[in-house]
């Protein structure tokens, strides 16, 4: 009987200023896609509303995050603000490998880059807001209120969009929620996975979102952000 091959584990990053809509996208990818291990970041924070330990984060305090900094645990991990910490533990990039699925992470720029600098062969999306205008009213809408440290946060986090693989415009969900899709379909279609007839229609999708094609969408929305 021939050996069945395991299925190699792709590490997808996704980052995206505050009201980007990334967490739509990622709740759209998981449902529709599947064969995703999906981070929990770890925090020192507090719970706001009705966020749930083990579902939205891990909460933990201080001297318990700083042991396992200690241990090595984190792919990555940041001070936010200078007030609290958040990291992505190893053991979801070791749950991912042993089930043969690929690994999700919802991580911010910085993370990202220390993730990339760990592994090999990630892959990395961007998601952008279509104009700094359009962010404020989304997060108006979602907080009742803007803050300004958001905005300037946004307004730096962006600059980093060139160091990723793809970048995808959420000026529509629907559509971005498709071309996020087909880039982790494409993926494993790289990865020697069983194609299908809508392979080649996938990865022109995925191609269509490359940074470099995206290049002139991109700046005028940076000149909003100014």
């Amino acid at each position: 009987m021939p050996t069945r091959t395991v299925p190699q584990t792709n590490v997808i990053i996704v980052s995206a200023p505050s009201g980007s809509g990334k967490s739509t996208l990622v709740r759209r990818l998981m449902e529709q896609v599947g064969g995703l291990v999906f981070s929990i970041s770890y925090t020192t924070r507090d719970p706001r509303g009705e966020e749930k330990n083990g579902l939205d984060y891990f909460f933990v305090a201080k001297e318990e995050f700083q042991a396992m900094l200690g241990r090595d645990e984190f792919l990555e991990w940041a001070e936010v603000f200078g007030m609290h910490y958040y990291g992505t533990s190893k053991r979801f990039l070791d749950e991912a490998r042993a089930s043969g699925q690929d690994l999700l992470l919802d991580i911010d720029v910085q993370g990202a880059r220390q993730v990339r600098a760990k592994l090999a062969g990630t892959i990395s999306v961007f998601i952008l807001p279509p104009s700094r205008q359009e962010l404020e009213k989304r997060l108006l809408l979602r907080d009742g209120r803007v803050i300004e440290r958001r905005l300037q946060q946004a307004a730096t986090e962006i600059q980093g969009y060139a160091a990723y693989d793809y970048v995808l415009i959420n000026k529509e969900l629907e559509h971005a929620s498709q071309c996020l899709n087909a880039i982790v379909l494409a993926a494993r279609l790289n990865g020697n996975e069983p194609g299908s007839a809508a392979a080649p229609e996938c990865k022109r999708l995925a191609e269509s979102c490359r940074t470099a094609a995206v290049e002139k969408e991109i700046q005028p929305i940076l000149e909003t952000f100014k």
